[in-house]
This record gives structure tokens, sequence and C-alpha cells, in this order.
């Protein structure tokens, strides 16, 4: 997922009266902010109240449902988007581990017409948020069939939505981190993946999309069905559907002599032309990350974009991101939104979270991709200008176990920080080594932060247990070293200089850090220093053979810390 934010900056610069000679220099950025005012965006704050007072997680997981397997879902949905309700019938093919009833989560917002265990009328119980099904206890693998019908609640950032876009109705889903339930009974722990057939009815004249490949349309009178089948295991928040009046258009991505897979797109009609701009960098994307980290993981199956009415970004489904109709420009504005969204198919979908505590393996991933896309398109420094973005303080904040921030910076950027102090860590070669083995061995399959740390310690074979904590299991913020710098002169060749540096940050008591010293000259020499700083204090001395004029800290942008010189 990525949410876009206000670029505030830029909008006040732009109500500055400018010369006419800056207006056409900056004229691209000038755009992209006045696209921002006419269409509008989120802040923070508006993303912490989807997340903490839904309290999505209270109760939400039952012991019960540990104890199932889902092998298969079948998911037949009647949209009615008129009366804004649904008619589903969901298969759930379940092997059953222990226990005597099997629980799936189902908010209790849709009415049960039935419920069938093996193709045999069965009891069940409800509460708020789950099902329980009756007779489960008799076989190791069973098939649930349960039929129901209503208005499915919309929750979180809209798990489920009848719209408009000029008066024609679309439908779309966007359930993360755990709504699917709201519209399908599922075994929403995102460690349970499946495979998945999803028939989606809808009147003849819309176009309906979920994952997977499209295994065929059946036309009956003035209502036509889509069956697309998804043969690579999903998680249940990944499961998707869009239905609207779409025009289609496709593109192809070639990754063999003679291997090819469709790129496939679905927008609003008045969008087409601008969306057959912005959407010309995913072939690009694809080619970049397939070469980077492995093969996209969906092969056989389609990637593409779909256009809906959530306007605050994008949506990672499995195989079909979801596109918020603002970000569609047809200047190319947001190129980091579509890179984003097609890194997740490898860092949040093939490899998905074993818990939303590692939501920062999805996010912070997928952020860090952007920028080794506009690395590998452009050169170092677009690496660190794009890092160099997402810079912040996070202040009380620590990146595992996110709690009510689980869609805040610190999991987005944060993360793409860490992974890029990691880069330098345990050196170019290894971290993408380290990629390439994480991907392989948990493709299709689920990771925790100490899956990926045991791969990065396999690879380089060095402890990581200090990197880790302080980074990610316990630091909150960042690091903040305040210091002072003095110089003297002992002859016109040798000038000692005195760096005095103290730990100050709040969240964690002293971090281990290797900073890089770069003192400058008054003529513009320079040299530098490495050094590791894991004392609360330390004073550093040092000659240097030209009169210094002053420090800098990290000249290539390899930490996350804030340096404050302290003033005479």
């Amino acid at each position: 997922m990525k949410v876009k934010k206000n670029k505030l900056a830029m909008v006040a610069f732009f109500s500055i009266s400018l010369p006419l000679v800056l207006f056409f220099i900056f004229r691209p950025q000038i755009e992209k902010a006045l696209y921002f005012l006419k269409n509008g965006n989120i802040n923070e704050s508006t993303i912490e109240f989807y997340i903490d007072n839904t309290k999505v997680l209270d109760n939400y997981f039952s012991d019960d449902q540990k104890n199932i397997d889902v092998l298969h879902y079948t998911l037949r949905l009647q949209l009615f988007p008129a009366e804004r309700k649904i008619k589903g019938e969901t298969t759930v093919k379940i092997k059953v581990i222990q226990g005597e009833k099997i629980a799936l989560n189902f908010y209790d917002n849709l009415k049960v017409d039935s419920v069938l265990i093996n193709r045999q009328k069965t009891g069940y119980e409800r509460d708020e948020k789950h099902i329980y099904i009756e007779g489960s206890a008799n076989s190791d693998s069973v098939m649930i069939t349960i039929v129901y019908s209503g208005t499915p609640e919309s929750m979180g950032f809209g798990s489920f939505v009848f719209g408009n876009y000029k008066e024609s109705p679309v439908i779309y889903t966007l359930s993360e981190p755990v709504f699917a339930s709201t519209w399908f009974p599922c075994n929403d722990l995102p460690t349970d993946k499946a495979t998945a057939d999803v028939f989606i009815t809808n009147d003849s004249s819309f176009v309906s999309v979920s994952n997977g490949k499209l295994a065929g349309i059946n036309i009956n009178g003035d209502k036509k069905t889509y069956h697309w089948k998804i043969i690579y295991p999903i998680s249940t928040y990944l499961i998707s559907v869009y239905s609207a009046k779409y025009v289609h258009f496709q593109d192809v991505f070639v990754y063999g002599k003679n291997d090819s897979m469709k790129v496939e797109y679905f927008v609003f009609p008045g969008h087409l032309e601008e969306a057959k701009k912005d959407f010309q960098v995913n072939v690009e994307a694809l080619k970049v990350f397939s070469g980077m980290f492995g093969e996209y993981p969906f092969l056989k199956e389609k990637y593409g974009v779909a256009e809906f009415l959530w306007q605050l970004g994008a949506i990672e489904h499995q195989t079909i991101t979801g596109i918020g109709s603002n970000f569609i420009s047809g200047r190319q504005f947001f190129d980091d939104v579509y890179v984003h969204e097609l890194a997740h198919q490898w860092w949040g979908d093939a490899v998905t979270v074993k818990s939303w505590k590692d939501i920062w393996l999805s996010e912070g991933f997928a952020t860090y991709s952007e920028a080794l896309f506009y690395e590998r398109k452009s050169g170092r420094d677009a690496l660190i200008s794009t890092m160099m973005e997402k810079f912040g303080r996070f202040e009380g904040k620590k990146l595992y176990d996110p709690g009510k921030n689980l869609f805040d910076k610190v999991v987005y950027n944060k993360g793409a920080w860490v992974l890029h102090m990691l880069r330098y860590e345990v050196g170019n070669e290894n971290f993408f080594e380290i990629l390439r083995n994480y991907y392989n061995k948990f493709k299709y399959k689920n990771a925790s932060t100490r899956d990926f740390q045991n791969i990065c310690e396999t690879v380089t074979g060095k402890k990581l247990d200090d990197f880790f904590k302080q980074w990610i299991y316990e630091g909150k913020g960042i690091p903040v070293i305040r210091y002072e710098f003095l110089a003297d002169s002992v002859s016109e060749n040798i000038f000692p200089v005195t760096i005095k540096l103290k730990q100050i940050q709040d969240g964690y008591d002293v971090y281990k850090l290797p900073i890089v010293l770069r003192v400058r000259g008054i003529s513009g020499e320079k040299t530098d220093t490495s050094f590791i700083f894991s004392d609360k204090i330390k004073i550093l001395n040092m000659d240097v053979k030209f009169k210094p004029m002053d420090v800098i800290f990290d000249p290539e942008n390899q930490l996350l810390a804030k340096f404050e010189k302290v003033m005479d």
C-alpha cells in the first residue's frame, strides 16, 4: 500500500509570484503541486484514525482459527449496485488440523442464509467477527459452503465500496489489514494462504476484475460473470474485486527469448489516454525488479492495474494493483506509486508477513525498492535524493510491532532506511544476495523479522543482533548526536582537531553507529575518518595537514541519524 502526502512546501512555493524563467524551470513540480491542490490528499492523523479507532485486531483471531489450513476458496459474488447489496456463496476447502469446530472470520454485517458442510446443512453460531461451524471434527478435510446476502459494511480504508464515477457505478474492495471478512467468510490470518476461484456477476455493461488469470466470461441475459482463477497461494487481505464500466488495454512483459506475460490495465473511460502514459513505468519496473530480486512471482497469471475511487493512494492486490483515480494524471507524476505497488508483488504478496507486527517487511521493502529502481535508472544521486526525501525522526515510534502506527511513515520510511543501512553494514554484494535468498526461500510463504535476520546472518556469516535490536525491535525514533568541533594550529602544517560527541536521543540509550567523519579545509581539502560510536560520549582527536573549516558527518548519506552542532 502506498499513501501519498501533500507536497506542502511545493504548494507554498507556487503561491509566491515567480519570474517567468523560474516557472518554466520548475514547471513539472508546479503542475504536480497544483494537482494535489485540486484533488486533496491525506495526512498521518487520518491514517491513525482508521486503524486505532476501529480497534481492528481486538478479538479478531480466535485460537480455533489456528487449527485449520484453508486449501482453496471458491467465491461467487452477485453485485447489485443500485441496491448496494451483494449475494454471496463462498465454499472453503479446509484441512482440519485439530479441534472440535471450525472458526472463520466473518463480520455479522451480512445475513447468513445457509451453511453446509460437505454439502449437508449444519448448525452454526456467530459473534461480531466470527462464524463457528458444527460437525467439523468428523473428517480431516471438509468443504464448508456459506450462502449469504446483504450490504457489506465498508471498514478500514474501504473494505467493500459501492461508489460512482460520473454517475456510473464503481464497486471495489480494499481489505488490508483484516477486513476481507466484511464481504466473504475466510481464515483471515495472513499465514493461511490458499488458491482461489473468484466469480463476479454484474450487469453485462460492466467489466469485473480480480486476482489471477481470466478463466472465462459467461453471459446470461443482461448479466455477465467473470471467472478469475488464482493458482498461486494468496493471503485473504489481497483477494480483490473491481467492477465498473472499464476500458481495457494491455502491454506485454517479455522475460525470455520466447516468453512473455500480459500486463493488463482497467481504467475509467475518461482516463484512457492519461493512463497509457502513466502506466508505461510498469513494464520498465518489471524488468528492473525481475533482474534484481528474482523473476516476477506470478508469471502464469498476470500483472495488472485497475483504477478505483480510493483517493489516498494505491493497494498491492496480488497481480492486480488498485490505483486511485487522483493518481492518473498523464504527466507521470506518480511513478513512485506505481513502482512501490509493483515491488509489493515480491515483498508483501509473494513473500507475506507472518503477522502484522512484521509489516515493515512489506512496506519498508517496497519503499526502499522505489530508491533501488531510481538508482538503477539514474544512478547513485537518484538513490540518495530518494532516501533523503524519506528521512525523518520518527519520534516515539519503533519499527517492529508498530501498533496503531500500522500505516505510518515509520513503517514505510524508517523501514526503507533500515534496509539502506543494512546494505552498507553487510556490503553491496551481500545485500543483494540477501534479498534474492530471502525471496527464493519464502516465495509463496510467510516470513518474520527473525526469518529475515537469519537469512542476513547466513549470507554474511555475521551476527546482527545489535543492528536488529537498535533499529527494528527496540529503538524508537533515531539517534541524535550533539557535537562540538574545535580546531587549533601547532605549525603551518599540523592542525589538531577535536570533536566531542554525545548521544542525546530519547527512545534508545546508546546506539552502536558506524560513522564516517569528513574534515573539510578552507581551500577545499578533505579527509575522512571512520569509527564506531558505541558510547554515550566520545572524544576524537586527530591532526590534519590543512587548515580545517568544518566537519561533515555521514557524507555519503548511509546513516539514519541527526547531527546537531553545539553553537558557540
